[in-house]
């Protein structure tokens, strides 16, 4: 009976070591299980809080993307080419982040991507600032040649102008002008001397005497002269095969023509034009021009 009650506690002793090892085993399980669930948490979390930093990323590039493209500048075929690489990428980018939770590596390609875009991004930006700079320095030398040949071309006018000018005034310098001009009227008899008349009714033809003034400039040797007689009426006395010339801007008939050797040594010359018609009486007008100009004029009058 003695041995009997001896083992009964230490039966109960036993049992109760295990359940004490069962109890403690079980508070391991379960702070085990929770330090894993607090750290399966903050992954998730920290997860999540990359994605969103990587979003705003990429929302960051996109926009500076967006305002080069914005730009006035034109891209080279090269550049086009890594703006639309670039467009590419972020689109990429955004679908993988767009699908949820990320795993580590996965998170760890798209920052190294995202780092790579930011980098070229700033490359490009740099491509376009350089190339904006070059555009303004081409477009300031553009306009600094447009202001320089409007420049030219002004000072190119002037002098076209005076040139003209200049020669206006040596091609009126060196026409001819008259020194001493005088109308003198005749009638011719029948042995065909010439007799100075002052009427009318006898008068045939006149004759007109002039000199040269001096002038050193003119070219010496043959001149035309063209002479207009005007009626006492008022109306150009036309031969009708009479010509026309050009003087002082206007294009004119002539009445006579003629030519005279000028040699500037003051010789008088001596013109007979013979009316074909009667003369009247009143006071006739006579106009000389040579070299463009009007030479000089004088009149006469028969009773």
């Amino acid at each position: 009976m003695e041995n009997q009650s001896g083992q009964t506690p230490r039966k109960n002793s036993n049992v109760i070591y295990f359940l004490i090892v069962v109890v403690v085993a079980l508070l391991g399980t379960d702070i085990y299980l929770y330090l894993q669930k607090n750290k399966s948490d903050v992954i998730i979390v920290n997860q999540s809080d990359e994605k969103s930093r990587l979003k705003v990323e990429l929302d960051s590039l996109d926009m500076q993307v967006q305002q080069l493209n914005a730009s006035k500048t034109k891209l080279s075929a090269a550049m086009q080419a890594k703006n639309d690489s670039l467009q590419a990428k972020i689109k990429v980018l955004r679908v993988q982040l767009a699908k949820g939770k990320l795993t580590a590596s996965e998170l760890k390609e798209a920052q190294s991507d995202i780092m790579n875009l930011r980098a070229s991004v700033a490359q490009y930006t740099h491509s376009i600032d350089s190339l904006e700079k070059t555009n303004a320095s081409l477009r300031v030398e553009r306009d600094t040649l447009k202001t320089n040949l409007a420049t030219v071309k002004t000072k190119a006018d002037t002098l076209t102008k005076q040139n003209q000018d200049l020669n206006n005034k040596v091609q009126i310098a060196s026409a001819l002008k008259v020194g001493q001009l005088g109308v003198t009227a005749y009638k011719v008899r029948g042995s065909g001397k010439e007799v100075e008349v002052s009427r009318a009714s006898p008068a045939k033809e006149v004759k007109i005497s002039f000199t040269v003034a001096a002038n050193a400039v003119a070219p010496k040797g043959s001149h035309d002269v063209f002479i207009r007689i005007i009626d006492p009426t008022g109306n150009f006395i036309n031969e009708g095969d009479s010509g026309s010339f050009t003087s002082d801007g206007q294009n004119l008939q002539y009445t006579y023509k003629t030519s005279i050797d000028f040699k500037d040594d003051g010789a008088p010359y001596v013109v007979t034009w013979a009316n074909p018609a009667a003369f009247q009486k009143g006071t006739y007008s006579v106009i000389l021009y040579a070299d463009g100009y009007t030479m000089g004029k004088t009149s006469f009058t028969l009773k």
